[in-house]
């Protein structure tokens, strides 16, 4: 086991963050906690931008809250209290329809979007000398499609009704975009953060193709205002998407997160190298017997498996349910062994 203390690094957390993102070479091997509080007060990326739209999909909501759009969310002991659309209660059946069905959100009259964007960012605790600032895009395209019509008949709308499809994505990109546009302006971030799930644990939901024709362009279209003024793009993409990432890499992705074991890590490493950083990449199922040492070693594996000339951040433990504190002593281990061992893992 490292230790941290031993290490003397000149990097903030944001910085050596930042190296990742540029495809340079880091101090330590960051440390990615989706803009919560890191270890021992030391947080590389917080998150920030307007809350001028209520994303029940991205911060979890009371059950029973719609959306903009119109669908309503519900948070149970069976979802393990994510929020998720209330199963079966679709707002939309037939993609043919959908101008004539999906009610339109409209942005305030007037925004001072400079006094906004002060006061998010002071909510946020914002500290830039410490933490690397990152925008939500909070439009995800495809995982938005889903909640109105449910997996099925989204990818029956993919195969039978793509031009369909593409017009309703393009509207619901044309809702957002002026927030994406004055965010990038008025709140000057250093990454900009797209999600869009469309891969199960074993496979993608829809083809290459479907992708590459349908999403990508879309996709374009919301990193484009931070594309052209040189930020970064991280793209939270969960389950096997290597399939995708060409195509991401083309709209300005820099970071790929969470990057899990299901994808061919290693081939993506030695493919890419630090042109993709992988953000992710740990997760431990735990067995009967289970030991700290055993844990730790687990943790340290990984990071030398993929850490060697830059282009990886760490992130992961063991997932529990809502309230569930069977694992809370693991995932301390697994957070410890982290920080002392990322810390200062190039200059050694």
């Amino acid at each position: 086991m490292g230790d941290a203390k031993d290490i003397a690094t000149r990097l903030s957390p944001g910085e050596n963050y930042m190296r990742l993102a540029r495809g340079e070479m880091p101090e330590s091997v960051p440390i990615y906690t989706m803009g919560f509080p890191g270890l021992y007060g030391e947080t590389a990326v917080k998150l920030i931008g307007p809350s001028l739209f209520d994303e029940t999909h991205i911060a979890p909501a009371p059950a029973g809250r719609r959306d903009i759009w119109g669908v309503n969310y519900i948070a149970n002991e069976e979802t393990n209290f994510a929020c998720i659309p209330e199963p079966n209660n679709f707002i939309l059946d037939d993609i043919t329809k959908w101008a004539d069905i999906l009610k339109t959100p409209e942005l305030p009259d007037r925004i001072d979007w400079d006094k906004l964007a002060r006061e998010d960012m002071e909510r946020a605790g914002l500290d830039r000398s410490q933490s690397a600032a990152m925008a939500v895009i909070g439009l995800m395209p495809f995982q938005q499609l889903v909640a109105f019509m449910g997996f099925t008949n989204t990818l029956i709308a993919f195969s039978e009704e793509p031009e369909c499809v593409e017009e309703l994505l393009n509207h619901m990109a044309d809702v957002y975009m002026p927030v994406v546009e004055a965010t990038v302006r008025h709140y000057d971030p250093d990454i900009v953060y797209l999600l869009d799930d469309t891969a199960t644990n074993y496979n993608p939901f829809i083809s290459p193709a479907m992708f590459r024709n349908i999403l990508k362009p879309v996709y374009a279209r919301l990193t484009k205002p931070a594309v052209e003024r040189g930020i970064p793009i991280q793209f939270h993409n969960c389950g096997r998407c290597e399939d995708f990432l060409d195509d991401m890499r083309d709209i300005g992705t820099r970071l790929w997160d969470p990057a899990q074991p299901t994808n061919d890590q290693l081939a993506i490493k030695a493919k890419y190298g630090r042109d993709l950083a992988i953000v992710g990449c740990y997760q431990w199922t735990p067995h009967e017997g289970y030991t700290e040492d055993e844990l730790r070693a687990s943790v340290r594996s990984c990071i030398d498996a993929l850490a060697p000339n830059g282009g990886f951040a760490f992130t992961g433990g063991v997932m529990t349910r809502y309230n569930d504190h069977t694992y809370d002593r693991a995932n301390e281990w697994i957070r410890d062994e982290a920080y002392n061992y990322c810390k200062g893992y190039y200059l050694r």
